[in-house]
């Protein structure tokens, strides 16, 4: 029990803010950009509990991959629906990669201070070790968050950027794949191994880049949170 309680206590808040910030950026953008439908129901809140899908809330404390409920937004309402679609679409992924540069200075500035920690000092080591791990775990979700979300995908944000980018005729056909893509992207992740050959090597290169020589931390958080 108690370590299912460490293991909460270390996950929950950079989770819930990881998935929070990525869908009130979502929502801020789409206001800026003239559809005031999230704003007019709250969705830019900084209140998880307004954002979290119970289901994808449960998948992230579980294998550290997960989702929120969308913030909706009216394109049309947009002043230019396919360019402006973009830009909202491209902020909640640069909401996390801004989260996750946050966290890999906030890990490096705790190694840093351990360092200065006299050895028998227990009590400081034992709140910097975990305030790093968490440190290094929001690193770690937060790159998760941005480069799933990149996915080419409707309704993924990579998929809408695809949208906006795309000639009239390739998007419309893109477009139509929106009501079951999400099946089909849990499909890809969870029975295929897209996740190992292609996007793992991509979040932990960037994982690694930011991190540092502090790397070592976000695996020390990975393997205490879900390793067996």
């Amino acid at each position: 029990m108690e370590t299912i309680l460490a293991k909460i206590s270390i996950m929950l808040v950079p989770a819930l803010m990881a998935v929070t910030v990525h869908e009130v950026a979502h929502g801020f953008f789409a206001d800026r950009f003239g559809d005031p439908t999230a704003r007019l129901l709250g969705r830019l809140s900084p209140n998880p509990v307004r954002h979290l899908d119970p289901v994808g809330t449960l998948a992230l404390l579980i294998f550290g991959f997960g989702w929120a409920r969308p913030v909706p937004v009216n394109f049309q309402n947009l002043r230019n629906p396919k360019g402006d679609m973009i830009w909202v679409a491209l902020a909640g992924p640069l909401a996390n990669l801004t989260l996750a540069i946050l966290s890999a200075f906030v890990l490096r500035g705790i190694l840093l201070a351990a360092d200065f920690v006299p050895v028998d000092q227990k009590m400081a080591f034992h709140v910097l070790e975990p305030l790093a791990l968490m440190a290094g775990f929001s690193l770690y979700i937060n790159i998760i968050l941005a480069v799933f979300n990149l996915l080419p995908v409707p309704p993924l944000d990579g998929g809408r950027v695809m949208v906006g980018v795309l000639p009239p005729r390739q998007a419309e056909l893109l477009a139509r794949i929106e009501p079951f893509g999400f099946i089909l992207i849990i499909f890809l992740i969870f029975f295929t191994d897209l996740y190992r050959l292609f996007l793992a090597p991509i979040v932990f290169g960037i994982v690694g880049f930011m991190a540092g020589r502090q790397e070592f931390m976000v695996f020390r958080a990975i393997e205490f949170l879900f390793g067996r």
